[in-house]
């Protein structure tokens, strides 16, 4: 099945306490355990004012969903093609 990384953009995000951060992210959680089985959050990265999320979903129109269902922004959706890390690297 497809990886995404999705890019929204939430003005202040980084200033946010962990407390706070588990509070929207168990609510995105939630909605995705509403969807089914074939959206799958895998982790997200916090910046000041962005969040990169990586999914697995059958597409671009679940993750939508999921957006407008849990209230999060989708300003941008990109399709990994390959991964790669210290483990691939030969050296």
């Amino acid at each position: 099945m497809p990886k995404y990384i999705i890019e929204r953009e939430v003005p202040g995000v980084g200033k946010l306490n962990p407390q706070e951060l588990d509070t929207i992210f168990q609510h995105g959680l939630g909605v995705v355990r509403e969807m089914g089985s074939e959206l799958e959050w895998i982790q997200s990265y916090i910046t000041d004012d962005k969040v990169y999320c990586e999914y697995i979903a059958p597409n671009e129109q679940m993750i939508r969903d999921h957006g407008q269902k849990s209230g999060f922004p989708v300003n941008r959706i990109t399709m990994v093609t390959s991964i790669m890390d210290h483990n691939n690297v030969k050296v």
